[in-house]
């Protein structure tokens, strides 16, 4: 088997509405959210690095996404402290499930927040 860099490659949040979704994620990361149609379904892209082959995801409204919290668990980049990005949850209409947790010193920290859609997403960082 080949080992492979990332086991991530691309996700795809489900969303209902997509305006709320844009919103809100683009109020929790700050920034302004790029989106575009692909078929039938429009897309939000997530903010990440595409020089530098960044593993990238999108919000997606169209036939097949529906919003879930027992869905899969897909873990976002919080950067250098998830709590920057898990203090704009609350004020963005989300819900923070578990608080900023310490996993272990190596392996750093992560939270649970359910987002505008329903969708039970986490985050992550190193501190």
């Amino acid at each position: 088997m080949e080992m492979m860099k990332n086991a991530l490659n691309w996700f795809e949040i489900p969303v209902e509405d997509f305006e709320r979704a844009k919103k809100f994620y683009s109020a929790i990361y700050d920034f302004e959210m790029p989106e575009f149609q692909m078929g039938p379904a429009r897309m939000g892209i997530l903010i990440y690095d595409v020089k530098n082959q960044g593993i990238g995801g999108a919000i997606v409204k169209g036939a097949g996404y529906v919003p879930s919290k027992s869905g899969p668990k897909i873990y976002l980049n919080g950067g250098s402290d998830l709590n920057i990005v898990l203090l704009r949850v609350e004020q963005a209409g989300g819900k923070v499930v578990l608080p900023k947790t310490l996993i272990d010193q190596q392996l750093g920290y992560y939270a649970v927040f359910e987002d505008t859609e329903g969708n039970q997403i986490s985050i992550h960082s190193a501190a």
